[in-house]
């Protein structure tokens, strides 16, 4: 399970600027971006911007600069996946060590959608077994039941956190996980590609 809220783009008016300094092609700039974003990139900043990402990175650092904070709520077991992109991404995350005890788990706080019934049972075990610890711990506040709960919590257990990234972070990781085994990465790069622009500039196909 993944879910995406709270999506901002923002960056295209220094984008597009930067891009231009090279070779001082400002005059050529035909993009309709105000003060607070981007309303519509012209064709000749378009093609340009394909040109410069198709000769690279070290040609395309524009990308950079279209910044995109969002809010994503995912599993662990993709987090630690996720955390494999530590260049040009910020990530501030729900807290499991202060606040694992904060609400009751229910099935819900897990991703299980891939479960077979049989296992499914298991993991409502292990609830029951987290919400015995964590009562424990709020009735004596003894760290030895915290304990209990952070080893036991399983890695489909979902964690929300504000994250920013750039284009060319989303570029990397859409090539790199398009065809990933998990589902998350795969409803993931299909979000990716629904950007503004994504076509061309972040996705080749």
């Amino acid at each position: 399970m993944i879910k995406i809220e709270n999506v901002d783009i923002y960056g295209w008016k220094a984008a597009v600027r930067g891009m231009r300094n090279p070779m001082n092609s400002w005059d050529k700039d035909d993009s309709i971006i105000d003060e607070y974003g981007l309303d519509e990139i012209g064709e000749n900043n378009l093609e340009l911007m394909k040109n410069l990402v198709k000769a690279g990175s070290d040609h395309s650092k524009f990308m950079r600069m279209i910044t995109v904070t969002l809010d994503i709520t995912a599993p662990l077991y993709w987090w630690k996946e996720f955390d494999t992109y530590k260049v040009s991404t910020v990530r501030n995350s729900c807290s499991t060590m202060h606040k694992i005890h904060d609400k009751e788990f229910t099935l819900d706080d897990f991703s299980h959608e891939q479960m077979t019934t049989i296992t499914e049972s298991m993991l409502r075990n292990v609830i029951t077994i987290l919400n015995v610890n964590r009562q424990e711990f709020i009735e004596t506040k003894d760290k030895f039941y915290w304990w209990q709960m952070i080893q036991l919590l399983p890695s489909s257990y979902n964690q929300k956190a504000t994250v920013q990234l750039n284009y060319q972070v989303l570029r990397n990781m859409y090539h790199s996980r398009k065809s990933h085994k998990l589902d998350e990465w795969i409803d993931f790069c299909e979000w990716i590609k629904r950007l503004p622009y994504a076509k061309g500039l972040i996705c080749d196909d």
